[in-house]
């Protein structure tokens, strides 16, 4: 798989998202609007009632878009979390020893959001707010390391399952060659 430049990802990928969340937004609003402007009316043949039949059809194509919606969030979510990463200083390796550094600064966010919480509420009008805010950032620098955790065990994992199928194939070719 050959690694498309950044930006050409993202110029792709971002209005696609844009238009299936747009579209699966639109066919939710569809299908809890027009259901009950049809009453009671019965398909012939199906002996199904319309509006249940529209409801499902209207969910089911917003699902789809939304399974296209969640495809490009998730490339786009990589990209942004190697930018976000490379923005912390943490270079891009794909190794136990970085997985195990994220699990360190997870642990340094959690003591640090700890420390400053009490702080931040002595701050009066503000105070329950910016402890709100503290912990909301926290918690969101801290899911994007615990994704880049998982980024780098599927990585490895990967790499491994490859280089697996790599060696059997080349023994199955090895015992071809021996008959």
């Amino acid at each position: 798989m050959t690694m498309k430049p950044v930006g050409l990802e993202i110029r792709r990928r971002f209005p696609r998202l844009t238009m299936s969340l747009v579209m699966a937004v639109i066919f939710w609003i569809i299908s809890a609007v027009v259901p009950p402007t049809i009453g009671d009316a019965v398909i012939p043949g199906l002996d199904l009632r319309a509006d249940f039949l529209i409801w499902i059809v209207t969910v089911v194509i917003a699902a789809l878009f939304l399974i296209r919606a969640l495809s490009d969030a998730m490339v786009l979510g990589d990209i942004v979390t190697d930018i976000f990463v490379k923005r912390l200083g943490i270079r891009q390796e794909v190794s136990p020893k970085r997985a195990f550094r994220d699990f360190i600064y997870i642990i340094i966010i959690i003591l640090v959001a700890a420390a400053l919480s009490p702080i931040m509420s002595t701050i009066e009008n503000f105070g329950s707010t910016l402890r709100n805010v503290t912990t909301y950032i926290a918690l969101g620098v801290i899911l994007v390391l615990i994704y880049d955790i998982g980024r780098i065990i599927y990585r490895m994992i990967e790499h491994r399952a490859e280089s697996m199928a790599d060696r059997l194939a080349q023994m199955a070719e090895k015992n071809r060659e021996n008959k």
